[in-house]
C-alpha cells in the first residue's frame, strides 16, 4: 500500500517520471500531451531518423505540429534517445510498440517482450506500466508479468501493471486523444487506479474495467465491429454490381432510417495498422480454445479479395483487356489525406496491374515516390497529357487535394473505388463507382 500511495502522490503531483517506448502515432502524441501538461517525458525509439527529426523539432506524424514540438524540443521536459537506461529513472513507463502479424497471419509480440525486457533489466520501484500496443487477451497478465516477475519483482510493490488500448484514428481532427475517452484495465485494483489517475492530467474522460483482460478484449472488438461491418457492405457492393444497382445509393437510402442502421461503405481494401490485423490477433487466440470466429475470418477474407476484385473492375472497364494499358492509380495511402502506406490496398493493386503487365503510374501528393515490395514508382503529376494518356485511372484514395473536376474532364475512363466524384457532384459517362 505504501508503495501504491507514493507513486498516486507522485503522478498527482507531476513529480513522475514518464517514458514512452516507441513513437509512432501512436506513442508520439501521448508523450507531447504528458510533456505539455508538465511531466518529465523520456521518450524511446529506436529508428534513428525518426530520432533525428525529433532532436531537430521536425515531426513525422500528422497529428503532431512541428512548430509545437519545436517548443517542446528546446524545453527541459521532453528527451528522446535510444537507450534503455533511462527507463531507470522513470516512474512511468508506457508501451507503444508495433504488434504485427506474422507471414503466417499469427501475432507477433517481438516488439512487446524486447520492451518489456529493457524495462525489467532497468526498473526503478516502484512503477507503473502501462502497455496500449494491441494483442491478444492475456498478453498483460500471462505475458508482460512473468517477464518482470522472472527478476525477482513484486506486484503491487515493485511495480503495478495495466493495459490501455489505443483510440487514436491519424488524421481526424474531430476526435483527438484528449476527447476520445480512455479505457484502463490493470492486473489488480491498485494498478487499475495508478492508470486511471495517470491518464487523467490529460485525457478529459476516462473509463475503468475490472481487468487487464477486458481492456484488451475491448479493444479487438471495436476493431472486430469495423472489419465485420466493412466485409459486409464490400460483399453488397459486389453483389450490387452483379444485380446493376447502385450500391452508393443504396447506403444514402438505409441511411434516412433514425435507428438500427449505420452506414459502412465499400472500397478497394481495407489498411492501415489496426482493422485489417487487430481482429486476427483474437481470431487466433480463439483457434487456441478452441473456438472458431466464423464472421472475424470471413469478414477477412471478403476484404482481402477487394484489390483484386478492383482489378477485375478495370478489366471490365477495358474490355477485358490490361495486358499493355497505361494504368493510373489516384492515391496510394491506406487513408485520405494521412501520409501512411501501411497495409494500403493500393499497393497491391499496383502489384496486380504490373503482374497482368499493365503500364502502371501513380499520383499521390503525400508519398513523392514508392519504393517498396516490387514496386518503383515515382509520383506523377498530374495534367492534361498525363490524363489523357490513360487507358483508365481508378481511385483508391481520395485525397482532398486532388481537383476531380479537371480530373473528369480529361480522363478516359475513371473507375471510382470511394464514389468520391459523385460527392464532388463531378458527374460523367467516362466515370465508373465500385
Amino acid at each position: 500500500m505504501e508503495a501504491y500511495k507514493k507513486l498516486r502522490n507522485s503522478i498527482i503531483k507531476k513529480k513522475a517520471n514518464i517514458a514512452v517506448i516507441g513513437l509512432g502515432y501512436v506513442g508520439l502524441p501521448i508523450a507531447i500531451e504528458f510533456v505539455k501538461a508538465g511531466f518529465n517525458v523520456f521518450g524511446l525509439e529506436n529508428d534513428i531518423d525518426r530520432i533525428n527529426k525529433l532532436q531537430k523539432g521536425e515531426s513525422y506524424i500528422l497529428d503532431v505540429e512541428t512548430e509545437v514540438l519545436r517548443k517542446l524540443v528546446n524545453g527541459e521536459k521532453f528527451h528522446v534517445g535510444s537507450g534503455s537506461g533511462i527507463l531507470r529513472h522513470a516512474d512511468v513507463v508506457i508501451v507503444c510498440v508495433p504488434t504485427p502479424l506474422r507471414k503466417t497471419k499469427i501475432p507477433n509480440i517481438s516488439y512487446i517482450i524486447k520492451a518489456i525486457r529493457a524495462i525489467a533489466v532497468n526498473l526503478k520501484s516502484p512503477s507503473l506500466i502501462v502497455l496500449e500496443s494491441t494483442t491478444y487477451p492475456g498478453t498483460t497478465r500471462d505475458v508482460v508479468m512473468p517477464i518482470l516477475k522472472r527478476r525477482g519483482f513484486r506486484e503491487g510493490k515493485d511495480f503495478f501493471l495495466a493495459f490501455s488500448p489505443e483510440r487514436i484514428d491519424p488524421g481526424n481532427t474531430k476526435y483527438s486523444l484528449m476527447n476520445v475517452p480512455k479505457l484502463v484495465g490493470g492486473t489488480s485494483k491498485n494498478s487499475t487506479d495508478l492508470a486511471y489517475v495517470l491518464y487523467s492530467q490529460i485525457i478529459k474522460k476516462v473509463v475503468c474495467v475490472s481487468s487487464s483482460e477486458v481492456a484488451e478484449v475491448v479493444k479487438l472488438l471495436e476493431n472486430t465491429f469495423r472489419i465485420v461491418n466493412i466485409g459486409l457492405i464490400n460483399e453488397f457492393a459486389m453483389l450490387c454490381h452483379k444485380f446493376k444497382i447502385d450500391v452508393w445509393e443504396v447506403i444514402r437510402a438505409a441511411k434516412t432510417k433514425p435507428f438500427g442502421f449505420m452506414a459502412f461503405y465499400p472500397g478497394p481494401g481495407i489498411g492501415g495498422h489496426c482493422i485489417p490485423k487487430d481482429p486476427l490477433y483474437l481470431s487466433w487466440k480463439a483457434r487456441k480454445a478452441g473456438f472458431k470466429t466464423k464472421m472475424i475470418d470471413l469478414a477477412s477474407k471478403v476484404n482481402s479479395f477487394m484489390p483484386a476484385y478492383a482489378v477485375e473492375r478495370v478489366k471490365d472497364i477495358l474490355g477485358g483487356k490490361i495486358r499493355g494499358a497505361n494504368i493510373l492509380v489516384l492515391g496510394v495511402t491506406y487513408k485520405r489525406d494521412v501520409k501512411d502506406l501501411r497495409e494500403s490496398p493500393a499497393l497491391e493493386i499496383i502489384e496486380l496491374l504490373k503482374w497482368r503487365q499493365a503500364n502502371v503510374s501513380y499520383s499521390d501528393p503525400h508519398i513523392p515516390y514508392l519504393r517498396i515490395k516490387n514496386i518503383d514508382l515515382t509520383s506523377s503529376k498530374l495534367s492534361k497529357a498525363i490524363l489523357a494518356k490513360q487507358d483508365c485511372i481508378i481511385l483508391v484514395t481520395d485525397h482532398s487535394g486532388f481537383d476531380y473536376h479537371f480530373i473528369a474532364k480529361h480522363a478516359k475512363r475513371i473507375f471510382d473505388t470511394r464514389n468520391v466524384f459523385d460527392s464532388y457532384n463531378v458527374r460523367s459517362k467516362n466515370i465508373t463507382a465500385l
